[in-house]
């Protein structure tokens, strides 16, 4: 059975030192899909981007920095948990948004009602689910 958590929490993208604005930023866990979430960053005038990664690195990053490659979370300063800074990176190009750690920690706190943290390998059609992208990323590599 597909189940799902959403919210939507206000971030600042942060353009520069001088400039930042902010945007909603809908978050969204889903079951069939246990061990990520997806980040929709609605930004004035173009298409929404979603970025998915470890629900993981998010609960981590809320204490403490984490994250290598395109996607790093961390608190803002190392005194304070109350606003996390995620930073997400493609080539040379990289975005940065701040968020109050509150509304992350209530959403990552209802994830882990839906289902708890280490406990994702159980959720029985994910298996399923991931041996048909497997297979389908198989036949789409053999057919290119």
């Amino acid at each position: 059975m597909r189940e799902s958590v959403q919210a939507e929490v206000m971030m600042s993208f942060l353009v520069s030192e001088e400039l930042s604005f902010r945007i909603p930023v809908e978050l969204r866990y889903d079951t069939c899909d246990p061990y990520a979430v997806r980040l929709t960053f609605h930004l004035p005038g173009d298409a929404p981007v979603t970025w998915a990664f470890g629900r993981e690195l998010l609960i981590d990053g809320v204490g403490r920095p984490c994250g290598e490659g395109d996607v790093r979370v961390s608190p803002v300063g190392p005194d304070s948990l109350g606003e996390v800074l995620i930073r997400l990176q493609v080539g040379g190009d990289h975005a940065l948004f701040r968020s109050s750690t509150a509304p992350l920690v209530a959403f990552l706190d209802r994830t882990d009602k839906l289902v708890p943290l280490g406990q994702e390998g159980a959720l029985a059609d994910f298996d399923a689910h991931l041996d048909d992208a497997l297979d389908r990323i198989l036949a789409e590599q053999s057919a290119g």
